[in-house]
């Protein structure tokens, strides 16, 4: 996501970093590089005319901060007006006093709501709630059975009726009262795009349930078209709220940075991938720091502690410092990785990590072949992989559909990594605590 706006930062910022000093001029000249930036990502052309506006009022008119170069002044001023433009703070999700708290969620046919749908239903269960769905879209063939499907693997009820979305929806809310649900989730109809019979269907279906909160799904990728799509939407339901869907596959982010400006709410969460817990509350300022190269270390330290069990990784840590660490050991980790969502997310939240490492391709099958290795291995095998010669060796590559010499480089890969944890595990000779520094000369 954003990740050819992020590569025109760090190509802005790099040059300017060079100069020692930055007048007016300086400055211009730089803001007419971030407006095309901008402009590139399909950024709404109001909302980079007022960004860049309010940058070059910030950069000319500061005061300088003496333990900041002139450099990073103006990346601190983008970095600000950036979290002001995606929404300034995140959207704090309050209840309702009477339970249930009731959530509606709009968009157009194909804007990933229905998904949005389950997948907010998975993120209030992790949040201690107890939600049911409700399958208030009619129009759409297989629409309730895809909610359905949705809902079995979230572990949510899903409520629905064959006839008409406004008595679903009232129907739904007793269902929820009767079953003791405290969040309702609300799915209604889309179009292929905004007419008035989706319009009218949408205010009904309201006010049959009177939401606490009603979001509107944007497909990321449609660009400076979801800002019409909002505006249409807020004039007639008033939004509280966006969910970005696919914001994995837009490299251009014009309408997270767009939408929020245009009519005022916030954007709360984003769907960053296609299993049900890719899904997460928006933070404007994790995603300034991501576009502006920062990384995003809050984030991955939360789907980290969402992943890993304590008392499993504190042992895992035991092992690799005492070299005891099995294929086994490797393979249960590798698990709990893919847990926190697709790698290549993973990477662009490091901080400053180079350009080329973040834009290549991250072969997903490369672990799946990994772990069909060792999967194909006898538990006394994975525990001991120094018993693997070459019978068996051949066996495993057959077994999980790959070759002898890619078995081969897998324990080489292992037993260096072995080495090194036990070097590190025992401070390697150089101190105590310390690993002592190999000599290459």
């Amino acid at each position: 996501m954003f990740d050819n706006l992020s590569d025109r930062f760090e190509t802005i910022f790099k040059r300017m970093r060079g100069r020692g000093r930055m007048g007016e001029a300086e400055v211009d000249e730089v803001l007419r590089e971030i407006r095309v930036a901008l402009l590139e990502a399909d950024v709404n052309f109001k909302v980079v005319k007022n960004l860049v506006a309010r940058i070059k009022e910030q950069c000319v008119g500061a005061q300088l901060s003496a333990s900041l170069s002139p450099a990073q002044q103006v990346i601190k001023i983008v970095h600000q007006e950036l979290v002001n433009a995606l929404g300034g703070e995140n959207l704090k999700i309050t209840y309702a006093s009477k339970p249930p708290t009731v959530v509606m969620l709009a968009g157009l046919q194909g804007s990933g709501k229905t998904t949005a749908c389950g997948k907010l239903a998975k993120w209030f269960r992790s949040q201690g709630r107890n939600p049911i769905l409700i399958g208030c879209d009619l129009q759409r063939p297989a629409a309730v059975e895809q909610l359905r499907v949705l809902g079995g693997q979230a572990g949510v009820p899903v409520f629905s009726e064959p006839t008409d979305p406004e008595s679903v929806a009232h129907a739904g809310l007793e269902e929820a009262r009767r079953l003791g649900k405290d969040v309702v989730i609300v799915d209604t109809a889309g179009r292929l795009h905004v007419d008035e019979e989706l319009m009218d269907e949408a205010r009904r279906i309201s006010a049959a349930v009177s939401p606490k909160y009603t979001f509107l799904v944007v497909d990321a990728m449609t660009g400076q078209d979801a800002v019409n799509v909002a505006e249409s939407f807020h004039a007639t339901l008033a939004i509280d709220g966006v969910i970005l869907s696919k914001l994995d596959g837009d490299s251009r982010g014009g309408a997270a940075l767009s939408v929020k400006e245009v009519i005022g709410r916030p954007i709360a969460f984003a769907s960053v991938g296609e299993k049900l817990g890719d899904f997460e509350a928006f933070h404007p300022d994790r995603m300034a720091g991501r576009i502006l190269g920062m990384g995003d270390v809050l984030t991955l330290i939360e789907k980290a502690e969402q992943a890993y069990d304590q008392d499993e990784a504190a042992a895992a840590a035991e092992k690799l410092q005492k070299g005891s660490f099995t294929l086994e050991d490797f393979l249960e980790q590798m698990q709990q990785v893919k847990k926190m969502g697709p790698i290549q997310n993973l990477v662009g939240m490091l901080p400053g990590i180079p350009k080329e490492l973040k834009n290549a391709e991250i072969d997903e099958k490369e672990i799946g072949r990994i772990e069909a290795i060792i999967r194909s291995m006898t538990p006394e095998e994975r525990r001991e992989p120094q018993i693997m010669n070459g019978s068996r060796r051949l066996r495993v590559a057959q077994g999980s559909g790959t070759t002898t010499n890619e078995v081969n480089q897998l324990l080489k890969q292992f037993k260096d990594m072995q080495k090194m944890m036990r070097m590190f595990g025992k401070g390697g000779g150089g101190g105590k605590g310390r690993p002592r520094v190999p000599s290459f000369g």
